[in-house]
């Protein structure tokens, strides 16, 4: 019965299918009108509840609410921003002017004129733009294809971050420098990340600043995200971690043979938060918005600030950002970590430090409301039943001095109607003093650290709760008397495992859960290791060359892949590993080749780690013209003769195996490639080619004028990495994998 049952219904499913095909074509125009669009109802950009509570907290100037209202419910623009830290970022800019956007003048698409992309007026040196431009047209329109592909291909690059306005801010105004200390505590997916590695690479010509950054996530996939959006930018500065950000572990650095705490120059501190400054991209948050959100992530807000506040150094720069307009998760956070802080942290006043962004100051008052629209001035006011939803951190200052100490007014309101963004709130902070139980007593050789827990919970925890934050009874003990014991403790660990071989392993299961995968460890190479003289001896490496920094992520068998990382980040690694997960670090510079015995040297350059490199290399090192660039990019396997005479001469008498490609702008011909270019390749017996990934070959070729469009439909035509072996270069795998990684 039941089979039967199940044909007749799909019988009439079938015959009933055509009419209802019929009528829906029939009263295509009735769906359209009633808002449907490809089977799905039109989500309505209306929410009475969001416009009672922002109207009563009076978060908009008087007078336009309306045009608040009205840009929220317009799409947001499509923004996208030069990586500055290239030397190729101006040729990039040159390119972007007078190329791309020449050609999208007097363009329309679909009835609508094309805007002509802009500078964000606030963004330095022009590297920040935004078009009209939806996503959706970007992608679909013809007239559009090649500045899609130049978009697309140069994001892949690293050239390009496609990235939201308001969220270049936060870096901007951390105003970091190449030997500053980053943390950033909530990272993925990682476009912010990317503009502080930009900062640390200020100067090109040093491969090895001094500072570094630590990018943290609790999102163990949303960590592989960020991996990949670093990567892009090759720097051998950034370590991707991932832990709770509100009890992120201290780590230690080795000062002088002595054990150190690791206080941070500058964090970003970007907390997850309820994101209704969004509404403009993620329209699902007119249907869901209500201030429950808020209410929820206030707390975890203010201990991921609280954790970021302990673990800045004196004179430190702190970031707290949001995507929300809700005083509960921007100004309650920043007004009770002030006040917890008892004077050791203040609000910056950076309102000079962007000129031409528009913003609003902070609120000094606000109320706090219920899901259902019930209204509380003040925590005396909550009922009992209502504790464990409404918390005392969440309301204003009671005191007025107080309140005006704080100078809530320094914060930062961007609303989306006063210069085509989304919402977002920023507080710049400054660290002036140890935080209260922080703050270090006297040693006393005899004590231990048991009496550790309520030592202080009264002043040093006003959130209003009977049991002592957790966070903070972890934190006194990291900085107090047991400081030296937990060092102490942690150098016998580091020097019976560690110091013994340089590897650096995930932490053992007992001491911490690991969630996501298990991550290989890093290795580092061992000063007298037998791997390491014959790859100094093939490029005549420097004797400056850091070799100590090189690792690998393999404990026994083939070492395949060689990274490098910097002296600073080498520290951390070497004296953390029991301590912290870390999911990534490094830029890879150099490849096993499987046949590589037969040649001089077993490893064969990476393009990826090819500028960080190129300092230290003295030989195999070919200075090749603008014409021979354009040859080895847009040719299989040249054959050396079709080289100019100058690469010739220096290519012919040279052994087999990785070379360096060189070419050095000419400054007497300012129309020719200003920037130089430094190229992996492989002398074969009587042809050369380069092992370049293939985006970054058609960005070093869009940037000296050739067209690359049409390449793209006879796939077989771009000399891409991927493509057919060459004679002389064993394993040519690897240098897909290269790019494909």
């Amino acid at each position: 019965m039941g089979r039967r049952s199940r044909g007749r219904r799909l019988q009439q499913q079938q015959q009933q299918r055509p009419g209802s095909a019929e009528d829906g074509a029939e009263d295509g125009g009735k769906r359209s009108g009633a808002g449907w669009e490809g089977g799905y109802p039109e989500i309505v950009k209306e929410n009475k509840l969001f416009e009672h509570y922002y109207q009563e907290l009076k978060i908009v100037p008087e007078g336009e609410w309306d045009q608040f209202m009205g840009a929220l419910r317009e799409p947001l623009p499509a923004t996208l921003r030069i990586t500055g830290y290239k030397s190729h970022a101006k040729e990039i800019l040159h390119c972007l002017k007078n190329k791309y956007f020449k050609e999208l003048e007097d363009l329309e698409v679909d009835g609508q004129k094309v805007e002509v992309p802009q500078p964000l007026s606030w963004y330095p040196e022009e590297l920040a733009w935004h078009t009209n431009l939806s996503r959706k047209i970007l992608r679909k329109s013809p007239q559009l294809e090649k500045f899609h592909q130049f978009l697309v291909s140069e994001t892949e690059s690293g050239n390009i971050s496609r990235q939201e306005a308001v969220s270049m801010i936060p870096p901007l105004l951390l105003n970091a420098h190449p030997h500053h200390k980053i943390l950033d505590m909530c990272a993925a997916p990682g476009s912010k990340t990317t503009q502080l590695i930009e900062m640390l690479h200020a100067d090109m010509s040093v491969p090895f600043p001094e500072g570094f950054v630590i990018a943290n996530d609790v999102d163990n996939k949303r960590c592989y995200l960020l991996v990949h959006q670093a990567k892009r930018l090759s720097s051998p500065c950034i370590m991707v971690v991932n832990h709770d950000a509100s009890c992120i572990p201290r780590l230690q650095m080795d000062v002088n043979g002595k054990k150190e705490i690791l206080f941070y120059d500058r964090i970003l501190c970007d907390v997850p938060c309820s994101g209704d400054g969004t509404m403009r991209k993620n329209i699902d948050v007119w249907k869901k918005w209500s201030t429950l959100n808020s209410l929820q992530l206030h707390g975890l807000q203010l201990r991921i600030a609280t954790r970021g506040a302990e673990q800045l150094v004196e004179g430190g720069r702190m970031v707290y950002s949001t995507c929300s307009l809700n005083p509960i998760e921007d100004e309650a956070v920043i007004a009770s970590l002030l006040e917890k802080s008892e004077g050791a942290l203040e609000l910056a006043d950076v309102s000079s430090e962007l000129p031409g962004l528009k913003w609003m100051p902070g609120l000094t008052q606000w109320k706090v409301m219920t899901k259902d629209g019930q209204w509380f001035a003040a925590w005396a006011d909550v009922p009992h039943s209502r504790h464990t939803q409404i918390r005392p951190t969440m309301f204003p200052p009671k005191d007025p001095e107080k309140s005006q100490a704080m100078h809530l007014e320094r914060c930062l309101r961007i609303l989306p109607h006063h210069q085509n963004t989304g919402g977002f709130f920023v507080a710049v902070l400054v660290k002036k003093s140890s935080m209260p139980w922080n703050k270090r007593p006297p040693k006393l050789q005899g004590e231990s650290a048991e009496p550790r827990g309520p030592v202080q919970p009264g002043p040093a925890d006003p959130m209003g709760r009977s049991v002592s934050h957790p966070l903070e009874l972890e934190s006194k003990p990291a900085a107090g008397i047991s400081d030296t014991e937990a060092t102490e403790r942690a150098e016998n660990l580091e020097n019976n495992e560690n110091k013994k071989d340089g590897v650096c392993g995930p932490p053992p299961s007992k001491k911490m859960k690991l969630f996501g995968f298990k991550e290989d460890p890093f290795v580092f190479i061992p000063e007298d290791d037998p791997l390491f003289p014959p790859i100094q001896k093939f490029y005549a490496l420097g004797p400056s060359f850091p070799k100590m920094n090189l690792l690998t992520r393999t404990v026994e068998g083939k070492r395949r892949q060689l990274y490098m990382v910097s002296k600073e980040l080498r520290n951390v690694l070497l004296n953390n590993s029991e301590r912290v997960k870390v999911i990534n670090t490094g830029v890879k510079v150099w490849c096993r080749n499987n046949s590589g015995e037969e040649f001089d040297c077993a490893f064969r350059l990476a393009q990826e780690g090819i500028y960080t490199l190129y300092p230290f290399i003295n030989s195999r090192i070919i200075t090749v013209s603008m014409e021979d660039v354009k040859i080895l990019l847009t040719q299989e396997n040249p054959f050396f003769r079709k080289l100019s005479s100058e690469a010739y001469g220096q290519v012919k008498d040279m052994a087999k195996g990785s070379v360096v490609l060189k070419y050095e702008p000419d400054p007497t011909k300012p129309d020719t490639l200003q920037c130089p270019i430094v190229l992996c390749g492989w002398r074969g017996k009587a042809s050369i080619r380069t092992f370049v990934p293939k985006n970054e070959r058609l960005h070093y070729l869009r940037m000296m004028g050739l067209e690359v469009l049409a390449e793209k439909k006879k796939e077989g035509a771009v000399p891409t990495s991927e493509s057919a072996a060459s004679p002389g270069a064993p394993e040519d795998k690897a240098g897909a994998e290269q790019g494909a990684e």
